[in-house]
């Protein structure tokens, strides 16, 4: 899990989206910008550890406000968490395909596509004049709408490719691969990376040791 406790407390006093990612720690780990947000929500569920920060209404509702991705006095409704759950984890199946380089999943691609239809973005100036994508809806779509802004905002500026999920399949942790050759495949090269190339080994002494076939 990543080391956001401390901080994830003190950003309940922050409103404000860009001063709670500012808070975020390890910036060798995060993601840039706003599609950090996008990691974390992924990441709002450990599945090697099976634990679930997501694990009802009130729960999701908290999470979403200290990230500033609803406002303090909103509300959500009946079906918000299971259109919360669909959409990260189809956001977490895609990364996994995309980086496995197999077709992504259909059923992945209809949940992004469907379930976060209401997500609608406005263009909104600064005082500069400067333009951004900015939700144009309340509750779970806005905060839907705020991912799917800094997803777009990421593919534009190249850094979308680098999010990636861990190829063990019993992680599957969502990270940001800082290499300079976008080569990186784990989330962490001590702990899966090590288990993936044990697995690998013991594969091939087991067929290294097997009969052949005349």
């Amino acid at each position: 899990m990543d080391p956001l406790s401390e901080h994830e407390r003190r950003g309940a006093a922050f409103r404000d989206l860009d001063a709670w990612l500012a808070l975020t720690p390890d910036p060798d780990r995060a993601a840039p910008g706003r599609l950090e947000l996008v990691r974390q929500f992924i990441n709002s569920a450990d599945l090697e550890s099976d634990t679930e920060e997501l694990g009802d209404l009130a729960a999701l509702r908290s999470w979403l406000r200290r990230r500033g991705l609803i406002g303090p006095r909103e509300r959500l409704e009946e079906g918000d968490l299971e259109r919360a759950l669909a959409v990260r984890e189809a956001l977490r199946r895609l990364l996994a395909d995309r980086s496995a380089g197999a077709a992504i999943d259909t059923g992945a691609l209809g949940s992004l596509n469907s379930r976060p239809a209401a997500a609608h973005l406005r263009v909104s100036f600064d005082a500069t004049g400067a333009p951004a994508l900015e939700p144009a809806a309340g509750g779970l779509d806005r905060a839907f709408a705020v991912l799917l802004a800094a997803i777009e905002r990421a593919a534009a500026e190249g850094s979308w490719e680098r999010l990636k999920v861990c190829s063990d399949h019993e992680c599957l942790w969502a990270f940001y691969d800082h290499s300079k050759n976008r080569s990186r495949s784990w989330c962490n090269m001590a702990v899966c990376g090590n288990r993936a190339k044990a697995r690998g080994y013991r594969r091939r002494q087991r067929a290294s040791s097997s009969p052949s076939r005349p």
